[in-house]
């Protein structure tokens, strides 16, 4: 069978277009960058959009305003890599402020609100490039915020991990050092540590222990 000319010079367009992920034209889809602390989201959330940046295209980054941790106004990654970005309250900013937009980074997405599913379809459907980043669990290891549903919808997620520190394996969760039952906490090296499994069950289990423990000393 003779495949026309023209068509086999649209299917070599095409599968060029299909092996760079979209990226020599205006494809909308949606990356989710998730993990614990210390895995390095915001690491390749700023790989990403520097990536881009390089190419040319138009890119704009939000982060919640809560998130003053570095900065006011940047994304920095625990390795002090930073990028310019705007903060914002409410997801519903994003869609007044991406206008004319080829690529849209959100990092700590957990603590944004749950409008963020619908946002990021939206731009997605707009033909923009959407990648957000953030953890996918709190530290009770309960899914957290909107990344959940967002990894539903994603074309993309990437699950990274970061190490756990007492016994060498991939991390679970982000276990908190500190006795605080906040749900929403920023912190660092001082009020979290990555655990594995394991490791956090053991942790759990001493603590319950220590807590029964005290509770029937004051009996």
């Amino acid at each position: 069978m003779t495949i026309p000319r023209n068509l086999s010079i649209f299917a070599l367009t095409m599968a060029k277009i299909d092996n760079h992920n979209g990226e020599r034209r205006r494809q909308g889809r949606i990356e989710v960058i998730c993990g614990s602390m210390f895995s390095g989201k915001t690491e390749e959330l700023i790989r990403r959009m520097k990536r881009a940046k390089f190419a040319k295209q138009k890119v704009e980054i939000f982060k919640p305003s809560i998130d003053t941790r570095y900065s006011d106004e940047d994304v920095v990654s625990h390795d002090q890599n930073s990028i310019h970005s705007t903060p914002i309250d409410s997801s519903g900013n994003i869609l007044l402020l991406a206008s004319d937009i080829d690529v849209v980074g959100i990092d700590e997405t957990q603590f944004l609100d749950e409008g963020l599913t619908e946002v990021c379809n939206e731009l997605a459907y707009n033909g923009v490039r959407v990648i957000v980043a953030g953890l996918d669990m709190d530290y009770k290891g309960v899914p957290f915020g909107p990344i959940p549903a967002l990894c539903a919808i994603a074309d993309e997620v990437t699950k990274v991990h970061a190490i756990c520190v007492k016994c060498g394996a991939l991390a679970y969760v982000s276990h908190r050092l500190i006795a605080d039952n906040r749900r929403v906490m920023l912190g660092e090296q001082q009020e979290y540590e990555p655990l594995c499994r394991d490791c956090y069950k053991k942790k759990q289990t001493k603590t319950f222990k220590k807590t029964y423990e005290t509770n029937n000393y004051f009996r």
